[in-house]
């Protein structure tokens, strides 16, 4: 039977509810302050605009060596009634591994019941498996090294924002970006779009930190995958993590709400080889005016 957002809403808060009853100590579950209250605030007048997704970490400590694994959580409105987006990560594990242990993970959540809530039976798996891929992770590393050189996966997010205007946000992005090795772009003002590539786990973790802890009005819009048996530097687009400001056209008064130029930015995806691009970030085809 389908659920409506509203039901989905009000079991993703039991579940929280449930698992805070798991992990009680400090540290052990992370979720923004404001987001259980965002969503009860929802459900009190459903005719209002649909809260952040839910997203939470959950800090594990396997094994008697202690090793610390986190899984990353993010709930879409239409969870359980859709799959949750989950990822565990550990220092302990190479990006190999992380890759298999997460593929294994997905495959099992997929395995269960739609519809029921399963973020627990996620939390159990990591437990009962993520210490098989620590253990082989200490007799093959040198091999697994060998297999990460041999195969590279360059990964590129394209993210769409209503609009990107504050300038912490900006210094937050472009700091993240350099801390990650990404490249790159952010294109300021109204529309706001930024493209991220990298390894995947770094481009990952750039759309955790810049998403936290809310904001609304941004979506990864497309994500692309591109495999080398050389270095990921040789697929690369861009060459740094570029800050595009067009000329604007729009009101510039207080509220800073003007229009990038986009046909500028259609002639700027053409000549790095993404001009199919727009027509996924807008919905419309992209035509540069005739000379």
């Amino acid at each position: 039977m389908a659920l409506t957002v509203k039901e989905c809403l009000e079991l993703q808060l039991l579940e929280v509810e449930m698992l805070l009853s798991m992990f009680p100590k400090r540290g052990e579950f992370s979720l923004d302050a404001d987001a259980v209250p965002s969503i009860q605030r929802y459900l009190r007048n459903a005719d209002g605009a649909l809260p952040p997704q839910l997203e939470y970490r959950i800090a594990l400590h396997l094994g008697e060596a202690k090793v610390k694994v986190e899984l990353q959580v993010l709930l879409p409105h239409m969870y359980p009634q859709v799959a949750p987006q989950l990822f565990a990560r550990s220092d302990a594990l190479h990006r190999q591994q992380q890759l298999q242990l997460n593929t294994c993970l997905v495959s099992h959540i997929s395995s269960l019941d739609s519809g029921d809530l399963c973020v627990c039976e996620a939390v159990q798996w990591v437990k009962d498996n993520c210490l098989t891929f620590l253990e082989n992770s200490k007799g093959s590393s040198e091999c697994a090294s060998k297999e990460v050189r041999a195969k590279e996966m360059l990964h590129r997010m394209w993210i769409y924002s209503h609009h990107i205007y504050r300038q912490e946000l900006r210094k937050k992005i472009f700091d993240c970006a350099k801390k990650l090795n990404l490249t790159g772009f952010c294109l300021t003002g109204k529309p706001g779009v930024i493209c991220v590539e990298g390894l995947r786990e770094n481009c990952e973790e750039f759309w955790r930190v810049i998403r936290y802890p809310n904001w609304k009005h941004i979506s990864c819009k497309h994500v692309e995958n591109i495999e080398t048996e050389g270095s990921i530097d040789n697929l690369r687009l861009f060459h740094s993590f570029e800050d595009l400001q067009f000329q604007a056209h729009g009101d510039y008064g207080l509220r800073n709400d003007y229009h990038m130029d986009l046909g500028q930015f259609l002639e700027f995806l053409k000549q790095h080889q993404s001009g199919h691009i727009f027509q996924i970030l807008f919905g419309v085809e992209g035509k540069l005016p005739d000379n």
